[in-house]
């Protein structure tokens, strides 16, 4: 992955970013849904912060959830199609993931998707209080290296960012194949007062939840071998 260059002048959220923001070559459909499509679905984080999330989206949408780095959009996709009611934001930085994710919204007509091509921190600090009702970080990069953990979603910084936008009750939700960094996010979560973590027994997080739409990623782990874990935090 690229990464921004060092700048004094960026705040925290800003040098938290460090996502690819484009791999191989678009097909020319996907370039056309980039140009075409996207503009009508994205959000405009330097607009007015809405006092309800539910305002991105119709008038029948009962709560609103997140989805960060959604990859190849294979979940997120499947979930909204489960929750029509239910207002979907898809955040991923990578445009090649927001080109497959645009396909499946054309293909099937899902309208209750809106998209953000940027950094999750900016987008969780534009975001009203409370908006929320879950959050999901499905197979995130690890970034296994000691030096680059910085650079992983999960720090102290951004569960407080994510505990202001959940409302009481919400959940959010992490599925990684890898253990270091799920101990990682047990550790951050575990010190941080606004979030409990909801397993009582081992299949609660070695099994998906119910309804799981297992993604490309998830099932090359599964058959190179990695067991992946599945993570559920409730807002306190």
């Amino acid at each position: 992955m690229s990464e921004r260059k060092s700048d004094p002048d960026r705040d925290d959220s800003e040098r938290a970013f460090f996502g690819r923001r484009k791999g191989h070559k678009l097909r020319q459909h996907q370039a056309e849904l980039v140009d075409h499509l996207l503009p009508h679905l994205a959000l405009d984080i330097h607009s007015e912060t809405p006092t309800d999330a539910r305002e991105i989206f119709g008038p029948a949408t009962e709560d609103v959830r997140l989805e960060i780095g959604f990859g190849g959009g294979e979940h997120l996709a499947a979930e909204a199609q489960k929750f029509p009611t239910t207002g979907f934001i898809g955040c991923e930085p990578y445009v090649n993931g927001m080109a497959k994710i645009l396909a499946q919204i054309e293909a099937a007509n899902i309208g209750n998707i809106r998209l953000f091509a940027g950094d999750a921190a900016e987008l969780l600090a534009w975001l009203p209080k409370g908006s929320l009702s879950r959050i999901d970080l499905i197979h995130p990069d690890p970034w296994p290296k000691r030096r680059h953990w910085k650079r992983r979603f999960v720090q102290d910084r951004t569960i407080a960012a994510m505990a202001r936008v959940l409302r009481s009750g919400g959940e959010f939700r992490f599925v990684c194949d890898i253990d270091d960094y799920c101990a990682w996010t047990l550790s951050h979560l575990a010190r941080s007062q606004d979030f409990v973590w909801l397993a009582e027994r081992a299949d609660d997080f070695r099994q998906p939840w119910p309804g799981y739409t297992m993604t490309r990623y998830g099932r090359k782990a599964a058959r190179e071998g990695r067991k992946a874990a599945y993570l559920r935090f409730k807002r306190v």
